[in-house]
């Protein structure tokens, strides 16, 4: 049976799920075959390999970078992170798996907002496990963590403009939040829908369903 949730209340507490997510992902995407790396995400028009090259950019991007970067890029998010992404996708699908390894223990990142940055390898971890038929979810301390922060502020997602005049509760964890109509599921699925993934609102139910929906879209 399972014991009560404990909150991640600190940095190193954050930085410890992240570390862990990040380590869980590169085992479950321990040999995949070239068409498995190559299966479109539920990213937008990233396949696999592209979203995992992308979370090494992410762990590998401190402050100075990004900003230099997205001068470069002249704010444009998606200039940004294609430019980033490339330059961390190795020459073969191992090579990229690699290069995300290497940076499983990072704490580099772009701004202190360390939920988010849990938030960016769930969310991502999901966009190419659902794809690719893995069955693993987060953590519950992960999750409402990072669903905590969501309904908090926009940051790399519109999550909390989506969650706004809605009520949300998990049904495998503490996170609730918020008035109106009711949107009640599985921590995971709260998160990703948040995060803009509208598929995740299969798994969710309460009047406050399809709002949710439309904001995904």
């Amino acid at each position: 049976m399972r014991g009560p949730t404990v909150p991640l209340q600190t940095r190193d507490d954050l930085w410890a799920a992240i570390h862990t997510e990040r380590a869980a992902l590169a085992e479950d995407l321990a040999g995949l075959s070239d068409e498995q790396w190559a299966t479109p995400s539920s990213c937008g028009r990233w396949n696999v390999e592209q979203v995992v090259a992308h979370l090494t950019a992410a762990a590998s991007t401190g402050g100075f970078r990004w900003l230099r970067s997205m001068l470069a890029a002249r704010f444009d998010d998606g200039v940004h992170n294609d430019r980033r992404l490339a330059e961390h996708l190795g020459a073969t699908p191992t090579a990229t798996l690699d290069r995300f390894r290497a940076v499983v223990g990072s704490t580099t990142a772009a701004s202190g907002h360390t939920p988010a940055w849990l938030g960016e390898v769930v969310v991502h971890g999901q966009d190419v496990r659902r794809p690719l038929g893995l069955d693993r979810t987060p953590s519950i301390e992960a999750l409402t963590a990072v669903a905590e922060f969501f309904v908090r502020r926009d940051f790399t997602v519109n999550s909390r403009t989506a969650a706004a005049g809605l009520r949300l509760e998990a049904t495998d964890g503490p996170f609730a939040h918020g008035s109106g109509p009711l949107v009640r599921g599985p921590s995971v699925a709260l998160v990703t829908a948040l995060a803009g993934r509208a598929s995740y609102c299969d798994e969710l139910e309460g009047p406050g369903v399809a709002t949710l929906r439309e904001r995904c879209a």
